[in-house]
Formats: C-alpha cells, structure tokens, sequence
C-alpha cells in the first residue's frame, strides 16, 4: 500500500511535465507587441486607365467619369463628365498598410478594388493617386501597373472567369511621403500588450524577462499588459535591450476552446479541450422521393383520352446508429479517434459538440463564428 501511494505522486509529476513538453514555446515578438508601434491603414480614391473594355459603363454609374473629368481639369482641360463615355477606365478603392518607422521613400504595397461595374481590371494602370491616414492627412502616394491574379473573358452570350479579377495588387506601388508617429515609451517604459490576453501568460513573460536580465524590470499590470523598465532610452542601449526581450521563449496559455464555423463546415479544437464521461450516438437517416411520369394511350380509332399519371415512390434507408462511450479526463487525441470510429464527418462534428456541450461534459467554451 505505501508503495502504491509512493508511486502515485510520481506519476502525477511525470504526467505534468509531458504536458509542459506538449506545449510549444513561442518567441515574445510572436504573441505581444510594443505599445505604441504599430502599423496605421490608408486609404484613397482613384482611377485605372488602359483596360481593354472591361472598364466601368459610365451611362450607368458616374464614378468614373468625375474622376476623370477631375483629373482632366488638374491637366487644365475642361471636360464635362456628362459627355465622357470611357469603357478602359474604371473607378477604384485603394488600401494599404504603413508599417511603423517608415521613412520618406519607402515603398509598399496597394491593394487596388474596384468598386464600380467593371469586368476586369486586368492589364490596367493606377493613374497617380494619393493615400490617407485616418486624421485625413496625406501620407503616400501610389502609381504602376496592376497584377491581377484572375481573368474575365467573355463574348456572343459566354463568359468565362477565374478568381477574382476586379481586384488586383501594385506590388512596391506605394512610396511613403510623410514619416508615421512612433512612440516607444510611456511616461519611460516599454509596455508589451500580448495578442492574446491572459493572466497566465503575463505573468510568465514578465517572469522571463526578469530571469533573463537578473533583475525585477518586467511587471504584469493586468492580463494584456507587462510594463518594462529599460536600463537606459538611449537609442545605442535600447534597440538591443528590445531584441533580447523579442527573442525571448515563452510559452503562452491558451484557454480550451472549441471553434466552429457552420458555413464552411470547420472545427478546430484546442489543445485543452477535455471531456467529462459522456456516449455518443451517430446514425444516418436518408429520404428519398422520386417521381416518375406515366402515359396511358387509348386503343387506336377510340375515343378515349391519353392519360399522365405520376408514380411517386418514396424511400426511407436509415444506417444503424452506433454508440461511443467516451470516459471522463479524455483529451482531443482520445476525442477525435473515438469519433472516427463512428465515420463521423467535419459537419456532424459540428452538432456533436453543440450538443456535449449542452450536456456540461464538454468542459471548454464553444464559440461559433
């Protein structure tokens, strides 16, 4: 009996520790950032010029010949919009993302979308446009040749496409004209905001940067938060001391989550998820309805009437159901091969686990998107 009850705190240590090893450390630039450095959105408005017909119908919509006629008019043209009827240009939407610290000359990329009635902007050209910030302010500037990766081809009634070719990207398009605000500190400190709030995980980063620096320099302030005191604000002290913490190995806590999305038919279960003793049912039922027409002629040189009747035949096949007991404390290796041997499928998955958790055995949070 004592050897029993030696034995048994072992094996709860060993199996600890193989949980530690399953988890998967990650680098601290992976999971947080730096508060303060961040990439901002831009936006803008422009015209693509050099489309072989498949331009915007401006009898339609009107997008795209105001542009032009704006455009016209910084040229020192004077057109009327109402007169413009161009089927090679069409009207876009521009995004891009400016990445912090960028400085004047650096280039991006843009994504280009149509947002008229344009087929295709495949073989188009951005005509110089500029890109905002969200204060309205003017920060780059984008030009060149689209690359779209999808065509539109159509003709006498047939028209045949492939992915989505109104909507194309200008690769290096972007060149950066006015510099991003960038603010590493915080009243002197460096605060890392993690991706992914969790009390656990803030605790262990702020952990291993003091072990990793001898000294207590991290604090945890709340699930997302841990304020860092840098030894020193001095560009030549600083940049290094932000690369040793970024290459810092954490490993993160996860809660256990089940993720479903019904559209798709995707489930994606954590690494957490555990089960409570629960039995699984699993069984097909298929209808079948068909119909079939039947002609009833009369005898020739009678008087009778041709008769259509329809035969309806109806058939019911269900498989027999199967049933799996899962015991309690399973985890998702156990979960998915008992699953298997019942032949289930990605969308039965989907009522499955709505309904073990309604049952309270499965003891992870159910999120559908």
């Amino acid at each position: 009996m004592r050897k029993i009850c030696w034995q048994l705190p072992l094996l709860i240590i060993v199996g600890l520790l193989l949980l530690v090893d399953l988890a998967v450390a990650a680098r601290l630039k992976d999971i947080a950032h730096i508060k303060g450095v961040r990439s901002n959105q831009m936006v803008g408005y422009g015209i693509v010029v050099g489309l072989a017909g498949t331009g915007d119908d401006t009898k339609k919509g009107k997008f795209a010949s105001e542009a032009m006629a704006n455009m016209f008019d910084k040229f020192g043209l004077s057109v009327d919009s109402s007169t413009i009827d161009l089927d090679n240009a069409a009207a876009v939407m521009l995004t891009a993302e400016l990445p912090p610290f960028a400085r004047n000359g650096s280039r991006i990329d843009v994504l280009v979308s149509s947002i008229g009635d344009a087929a295709s902007l495949q073989g188009g050209t951005l005509m110089l446009t500029p890109l905002r910030g969200p204060d309205g302010r003017v920060y780059a500037m984008a030009q060149g040749p689209l690359s779209v990766g999808g065509f539109s081809l159509g003709g006498g009634g047939g028209k045949q496409a492939k992915n989505h070719p109104t909507v194309g990207r200008i690769a290096n398009g972007g060149v950066v004209e006015r510099e991003p605000p960038s603010t590493m500190f915080i009243d002197g400190k460096v605060i890392l905001a993690l991706s992914m709030p969790d009390f656990m995980t803030a605790s262990r980063v702020a952990k291993t940067v003091n072990d990793t620096f001898q000294q207590e320099i991290a604090i945890p302030l709340d699930s997302g938060t841990i304020e860092v005191t840098p030894p020193s604000q001095k560009k030549e002290i600083l940049i290094p001391f932000l690369a040793v913490i970024e290459n810092l190995q954490v490993v993160p806590d996860t809660r256990a989550r089940v993720v479903i999305d019904e559209r798709t038919g995707t489930v994606v279960v954590g690494r957490n998820v555990m089960l409570d003793a629960v039995a699984v049912a699993h069984g097909d039922l298929s209808i079948q309805i068909s119909a079939m027409p039947l002609v009833s002629q009369p005898p020739p040189f009678s008087s009778g009437e041709t008769v259509v009747a329809v035969e309806k035949q109806i058939t019911v096949e269900e498989e027999p159901g199967k049933l799996v007991a899962v015991p309690r404390g399973v985890n998702i290796d156990d979960l998915v091969k008992a699953l298997n041997s019942i032949g289930v499928s990605p969308r039965d998955l989907i009522a499955i686990f709505q309904a073990i958790k309604a049952s309270g055995a499965l003891h992870a949070e159910l999120e559908v998107i």
